[in-house]
C-alpha cells in the first residue's frame, strides 16, 4: 500500500472522529486503517492519534502535523484525479444537495440537461435547508442559499437573491401600500414563527440595514402557509422572491417597499476540496452557473 494511503487514513481519523467511521470514509477495513496509522506513527516517531473506545482524537503533535500536511495531500489528489479524468467522460453517481423549495424549480431543469447531456451519470438528489456536512454525507456538491461560513469547502457564486414585502391586491385595496418600512407598524404582517427573530424584518434605509419591527394577527411556522394566507388577503409577508416569483407573475402578489430591499443573499455552489477534479462534479459546475435561471430573482 503506497505512503499516500497512511496520510489519507490518518486525515480521515481526524476528520472523522474514530479509526471505524474513516474505514467506511475510504471504504478500506478497519484493520487497513489501523496498520497505516501504525505505520505513519512509527515512520514519525510520535503517537499522532489518542484513542479510546468510543473515540480517537489526534494528540498535539498530530494536530499539528494534519494541518501541514493536508493542504499537500489534498493537492495531490486534485492532480492526480486531474490527470485520470482529463480526458474521460462524466460517468458514476453524482450527488448533490439543495434547499427544499430551490431544488425542483430551479436545480431540476439544470439537472436534465445535465443527464441528457451525460447519460452515464446518475444524479442524487438530497433536499435539505439545513447546512448539511458533505463529508459525512457522501454529498459531492450542494446549492447553499446566505452568507457561508468559514470552511474547507471550495465555493463558486452563483448569484444573488432578493427579500421582498408582498401583499394581495385586495390588501392593498383596503389598506393602501407603506411607502416607509416605518409604515409596517400600522399594518397587518404576517410573521414566521420559526425565523431566528420572529417579526423583525431588514431592510436598507438611508444606506444602512435596519431591522424593524412588525406584528399582526396570523402567524405560522411554514412559508408555505403564509403564501397563502397573503394571496386571501390577511396581511402582508416578507420572503425571498424566488419563492413567490410566480404569484407575482400570476397577479396575486403585489410587491411593496422595493426600493428599501435588504442587501440581496448570495448563492453559492460548494464542494470538498480536491473534488472539482472529478469529471462528473467538473461538468455539472461548468453548467450550473450559465443555466440557473436567477434573472428577476
Amino acid at each position: 500500500m503506497s505512503r499516500i494511503d497512511d496520510f489519507e487514513a490518518f486525515m480521515a481519523i481526524v476528520e472523522h472522529g474514530s479509526l471505524t467511521a474513516a474505514a467506511r470514509r475510504l471504504n478500506r477495513s478497519l484493520q487497513s486503517i489501523s496498520r497505516s496509522l501504525a505505520t505513519l506513527e512509527e515512520s514519525v516517531g510520535v503517537e499522532l492519534v489518542q484513542r479510546t473506545t468510543r473515540r480517537s482524537t489526534p494528540s498535539e503533535a498530530g494536530a499539528a502535523f494534519f494541518r501541514r500536511i493536508k493542504p499537500a495531500i489534498d493537492e495531490i489528489n486534485e492532480a492526480r484525479l486531474q490527470a485520470a479524468n482529463q480526458r474521460s467522460e462524466p460517468s458514476g453517481i453524482l450527488r448533490v444537495s439543495a434547499p427544499v423549495l430551490f431544488g425542483p424549480d430551479f436545480l431540476m431543469p439544470v439537472i436534465a440537461d445535465y443527464m441528457r447531456m451525460y447519460p452515464r451519470v446518475e444524479v442524487d438528489l438530497q433536499l435539505s435547508d439545513e447546512f448539511v456536512d458533505l463529508g459525512a454525507e457522501g454529498l459531492d456538491l450542494a446549492v447553499r442559499i446566505g452568507n457561508l461560513p468559514d470552511s474547507s469547502l471550495r465555493a463558486r457564486r452563483l448569484g444573488a437573491l432578493r427579500r421582498v414585502v408582498f401583499g394581495a391586491p385586495s390588501y392593498f385595496e383596503r389598506h393602501g401600500q407603506p411607502t416607509h418600512p416605518f409604515e409596517l407598524s400600522k399594518h397587518s404582517c404576517i410573521v414566521r414563527t420559526t425565523d431566528q427573530r420572529p417579526g423583525e424584518w431588514m431592510f436598507q434605509i438611508e444606506g444602512k440595514s435596519r431591522p424593524v419591527k412588525v406584528a399582526g394577527s396570523f402567524r405560522s411556522n411554514l412559508m408555505v402557509s403564509i403564501y397563502a394566507a397573503a394571496v386571501h388577503g390577511l396581511g402582508l409577508g416578507y420572503s425571498p422572491l424566488w419563492q413567490i416569483r410566480h404569484l407575482v407573475d400570476d397577479g396575486r402578489l403585489d410587491l411593496a417597499l422595493t426600493e428599501f430591499e435588504p442587501v440581496p443573499v448570495p448563492i453559492h455552489a460548494v464542494w470538498p476540496e480536491g473534488r472539482s477534479s472529478s469529471a462528473k462534479v467538473r461538468a455539472f459546475l461548468d453548467m450550473l452557473a450559465p443555466r440557473l435561471e436567477l434573472k428577476n430573482l
